[in-house]
């Protein structure tokens, strides 16, 4: 598994995931990551393009908050079906 840095615009939210953000979980997780650092990095897939986040979906819109302009995450394999 790749960790690497990757534009914040290049992440695709699926729209299933978007269904799970609890809004009122974003603020303090942002002021969770200006006091500690991102713990854990996003993971994300690469897709014709872009890439499709796997799991992170509050830390990514805690950083977008943030203003950060790339994040650190692991690349990983799509599913075969």
């Amino acid at each position: 598994m790749r960790v690497v840095d990757i534009p914040i615009e290049k992440i695709y939210v699926p729209a299933g995931k978007k269904k799970t953000l609890d809004e009122d979980k974003i603020l303090p997780l942002a002021e969770d990551i200006l006091e500690n650092g991102l713990q854990s990095p996003l993971y994300v897939r690469q897709g014709d393009g872009r890439y499709v986040l796997q799991e992170g979906l509050h830390r990514l819109e805690a950083l977008r908050l943030l203003g950060q302009d790339l994040i650190e995450c692991h690349i990983v394999q799509a599913r075969k079906k």
